[in-house]
């Protein structure tokens, strides 16, 4: 046997290994798809994957061979997600509104190919997940110039649900009008509160009315069905395309970096993040009616080392002038530190809930955000 027949029978007989690797590959990806499922976790990971691609490198000492493995690696990746996507055609992700409002962009950004099932109210979409009748759902949380979504931190504090994702989408308000009108014609702008109040200056800059509605996709579609040209809505210019509408005005919102915070709810709680990646946690508490009580928490958070991104404070709607607080924390909650501050946060509070886990700044459209 020459050598260019030797060197084919060693190829041969790698690939019936690698064949057999590939099986053991895939049956493990299936196992992830199932997690990932079960806790409203996207298929993509760029963190998880550029670890993986960097430890990798390290297992090669031929920088030559290094570059192709590196690339060996990234196909395999490649290859396992297009199954796992395949695996989760048919996952039913439960947003609030319809077609074309920013939370279903949201989550069709997150969860490409999934069934999106659009809601009339966050409490709806909420509930969809908490019967089974949806695998998660996008939510917004928060906007960089309206502040937070009250409804929606009111339902992590008492519903079952965890926060498994937090993603920011950019949001551009634009006004939409019917095809042939003009701003001068316009004399009402109908939206959701929270776009009505991100764009407060320029509608008050023109002396428009308002009008609130549950969400700005739905606005959109009330302004092509109603044939008035004095009627407009605050929206996307992607809506306005659902719709026939025109877009008379762009960016009319408060701050040229209006971003909207988006969480992924689901019945299951992600328990699959590493400190190396960083983890954020949102924690619910209620303190006890006493001097000092809130100081005390907060000095336990504290001394244990947690950072501490955001503490805000919401009224409770058993207890009349009683509060709960909301607090996003930084770092690993799932270690000694973490199980000594949650045991003495217990002894203080009468009500402590990690509503979830999730890895900062992930960008919705951006390189490696998903």
């Amino acid at each position: 046997m020459d050598k260019l027949q030797e060197a084919r029978r060693i190829i041969s007989q790698i690939d019936v290994e690698m064949a057999q690797l590939f099986v053991r590959r895939m049956e493990a990806a299936v196992q992830v798809a199932e997690y990932k499922k079960e806790r409203g976790l996207p298929i993509f990971d760029g963190a998880r994957e550029k670890e993986i691609l960097e430890k990798g490198a390290a297992r090669v000492s031929d920088p030559i061979l290094r570059e192709h493995y590196v690339r060996f690696l990234q196909n395999n990746m490649d290859v396992s997600k297009d199954y796992q996507r395949q695996l989760l055609e048919g996952m039913r992700v439960a947003y609030s509104g319809t077609e074309g409002a920013f939370a279903h962009i949201a989550a069709g950004e997150i969860f490409p190919g999934s069934t999106l099932v659009g809601h009339p109210n966050f409490a709806a979409a909420h509930a969809a997940v908490v019967s089974g009748a949806c695998d998660c759902a996008v939510l917004p949380l928060e906007n960089s110039s309206a502040g937070e979504v009250g409804q929606v931190t009111d339902m992590m504090f008492d519903g079952p649900l965890y926060v498994n994702g937090v993603y920011e989408l950019a949001v551009r308000h634009d006004l939409l009008a019917l095809p042939g009108a003009a701003l001068g014609d316009i004399k009402t702008v109908i939206s959701h509160p929270q776009a009505l109040a991100q764009c407060a200056p320029w509608l008050e800059k023109h002396g428009l009315d308002t009008r609130e509605h549950t969400n700005t996709a739905l606005a959109a579609r009330q302004v092509a069905q109603s044939g008035d040209k004095s009627l407009a809505a605050i929206a996307s210019a992607r809506t306005a395309g659902l719709y026939g509408l025109q877009v008379l005005e762009e960016n009319i919102h408060r701050s040229g970096s209006n971003t909207t915070r988006f969480g992924v709810f689901s019945r299951t709680e992600n328990t699959a993040l590493g400190k190396k990646l960083g983890d954020h946690f949102i924690l619910l508490f209620t303190t006890r009616n006493q001097a000092g009580a809130l100081a005390e928490a907060i000095d336990i958070i504290g001394r244990h080392g947690f950072n501490m991104r955001t503490l805000r404070s919401r009224p409770r709607k058993d207890l009349l002038w009683e509060y709960y607080f909301y607090v996003e924390l930084e770092g690993d909650l799932r270690g000694e530190q973490g199980k000594a501050m949650l045991e003495e946060l217990s002894a203080c509070c009468d009500k402590v809930r990690v509503a979830g886990s999730f890895r900062a700044h992930c960008r919705i459209g951006e390189e490696g955000a998903l």
